[in-house]
């Protein structure tokens, strides 16, 4: 990483190889995912990288079309207290751009555990949780059309954006459960129940 900084790599394949090197260099191996929350490196500026709201990655203005360098690049991803997510090595830190959520779940299964269903999420880039927890599910509304967007918890700060076709499937799964007394819509997974909208305001928008 002396000779070339992530900064100068001069496309996607040549920064995929530079964090690949980067990461090996841990000596944990290559199980699992790096551990990006333990690295302290210094700050390195932004990059031309950005993930739209649809989950494409783009790398100087041109769509990284090859699956396992954007889940190379998804394993080193780190949100901070900051708000901001970066590209983290043991070495660099560097800036990219999330217009909405760094992942998308694009698949969810439905299971059954002591009578209780349990909602298990793919990503785009091949993370799978199990809402619960660890992996809290949370719900905006959002712009003027007062969208409905389920977000769930994957790693660290990092969140995928529920994909629209997965999110009518989860609404399916709804009912209206007295939270601090107010009956709220609400879905289950497990052992946890996760509020999306108080039922009034529910009965509202579908009006």
């Amino acid at each position: 990483m002396a000779a070339q900084t992530i900064n100068s790599a001069p496309d996607a394949a040549g920064l995929a190889a530079l964090i690949s090197r980067a990461s090996e260099q841990t000596g944990d191996g290559k199980r699992g995912l790096p551990p990006v929350e333990r690295w302290n490196p210094p700050f390195c500026g932004d990059i031309d990288m950005e993930i739209r709201a649809d989950g494409t990655w783009f790398y100087m203005g041109t769509p990284i079309g090859r699956a396992p360098l954007v889940r190379l690049f998804s394993t080193v991803l780190r949100r901070d207290e900051d708000g901001r997510t970066y590209l983290v090595t043991p070495v660099e830190k560097v800036g990219i751009r999330v217009v909405d959520a760094p992942f998308l779940a694009v698949e969810m299964q439905v299971t059954q555990r002591e009578g209780r269903p349990v909602l298990t999420f793919r990503t785009n880039v091949g993370d799978v949780v199990e809402a619960g927890a660890e992996h809290p599910l949370r719900f905006e509304i959002s712009g003027e059309n007062r969208e409905l967007k389920p977000y769930v918890l994957v790693r660290g700060r990092l969140e995928a954006l529920v994909s629209r076709a997965v999110m009518y499937d989860l609404v399916e799964l709804g009912e209206a459960i007295v939270i601090d007394g107010v009956s709220m819509f609400s879905v289950r997974s497990g052992t946890e129940v996760f509020p999306v909208m108080p039922e009034a305001e529910l009965d509202a928008l579908s009006q």
